[in-house]
C-alpha cells in the first residue's frame, strides 16, 4: 500500500491512550534489548530482526507505546527498505485504545520529516482496511510479496 505523506495530518486525538497514562516515544539505546525482547515475545523473530535495523541507528526509526515504564507496542520504519513503514504490533491486551493508530501516524509523520513524499506499507494482511480508513493507504497492484519475497529461509 502506499500512503500521500504529503496530505497527513498529525489531527488525531488520543483520549484514551492519555486516560491508560500511554506514551507514544522515540526509544534511547539503551532500550533497544528491552524492545527486541518485547517484539520476539508477543510477535515474530523476524520482526525483531527488521526493528533492531530501526533502533541502531543514530536517531531510532521507530516509536515504541509505553505504559508504566513498560513496552506495549512499537513500529518501526525505514529498516527494511526506504520509505517503509513496518513492522508493527500491540500487545492484544492494549488493543482498541489507539495504540495503533498512533504509533502509525507518529511514524508516517517521521518518514515524512526524512524528505519523503510517500511511504509504503508492506505485508498488510487483514491491517488492509486499517490502513485505508486511517491515512488513506491504497492498495499497489501486484506489490505482494515485494521485497519480502527476497528473504532467506531459516531452515
Amino acid at each position: 500500500m502506499i500512503v500521500k505523506l504529503y496530505n497527513l495530518e498529525d489531527n488525531y486525538d488520543y483520549p484514551k491512550l492519555k486516560e491508560h497514562n500511554i506514551n507514544i516515544i522515540r526509544p534511547l539505546s539503551p532500550d533497544n534489548e528491552t524492545v527486541l525482547d518485547f517484539i520476539k515475545t508477543h510477535f515474530a523473530q523476524s520482526w525483531a530482526s527488521e526493528t533492531a535495523v530501526a533502533l541502531n541507528r543514530p536517531f531510532a526509526t521507530c516509536f515504541i507505546a509505553v505504559q508504566d515504564k513498560k513496552v506495549i507496542g512499537f513500529a518501526a520504519f525505514e529498516a527494511t527498505g526506504k520509505a517503509f513503514f513496518g513492522p508493527t504490533g500491540v500487545d492484544p491486551k492494549y488493543r482498541g485504545l489507539g495504540v495503533g493508530t498512533a504509533l502509525l501516524v507518529k511514524s508516517l509523520l517521521g518518514l515524512r520529516e526524512m524528505g519523503y513524499t510517500y511511504a509504503i506499507i508492506g505485508g498488510v494482511d487483514s491491517a488492509r482496511d486499517f490502513y485505508k480508513k486511517t491515512v488513506g493507504a491504497i492498495d499497489i497492484p501486484d506489490s505482494f510479496p515485494a521485497i519480502y519475497q527476497r528473504v532467506i529461509s531459516r531452515n
